[in-house]
């Protein structure tokens, strides 16, 4: 996402790259903390809560409970933010208001209240692998035909295994 934000930026268009607390951290730690001090004026970093209780920084968050959230909490934050942007628009950052919201394919449920609520174009984009993306959309039928690895995936039932 962080490429096709580069991307696009360099195309023109403002950019607001929406991360969560959490990531955020993780990103500043990885690329150090004068990271976001080079950033051209017209692309910003801000951050949204992931409504999870605070982890310590080098942990990995729980998949089930960040999905959780993103679907029954983060929508709400986001929402917020997107009016803050609207608001400030044009104001002391030269920034317009937001015209369109790129989202990653797994947080549908965080970009469709703000762009019901401010009638802002969503697009979605699986940015995960092409193959990881097949085996999710095939899962039901691996499961139906019993491909998938048994709880044990040592167990000499599992028929790839021998």
């Amino acid at each position: 996402m962080l490429k096709l934000a580069k991307l696009l930026h360099h195309k023109g268009l403002y950019i607001t790259f929406v991360n969560t607390e959490f990531n955020h951290r993780r990103l500043l730690e990885a690329r150090g903390p004068n990271f976001l001090n080079d950033l051209p004026a017209s692309f910003r970093f801000v951050t949204i809560p992931d409504g999870l209780p605070p982890s310590e920084a080098n942990a990995t968050q729980d998949v089930v409970s960040l999905c959780q959230s993103a679907r029954f909490v983060m929508g709400a934050p986001f929402c917020e933010l997107v009016g803050d942007l609207n608001e400030r628009a044009d104001s002391i950052t030269g920034f317009p208001p937001v015209s369109i919201i790129v989202a990653d394919g797994f947080m549908t449920f965080t970009a469709y209240p703000a762009s019901e609520k401010y009638g802002i174009p969503v697009v979605h984009l699986y940015s995960i692998a092409a193959c990881a993306l097949m085996g999710i959309m095939h899962f039901p039928q691996l499961k139906e035909k019993g491909l998938t690895p048994s709880n044990d995936i040592k167990s000499n039932t599992w028929p790839f295994y021998n």
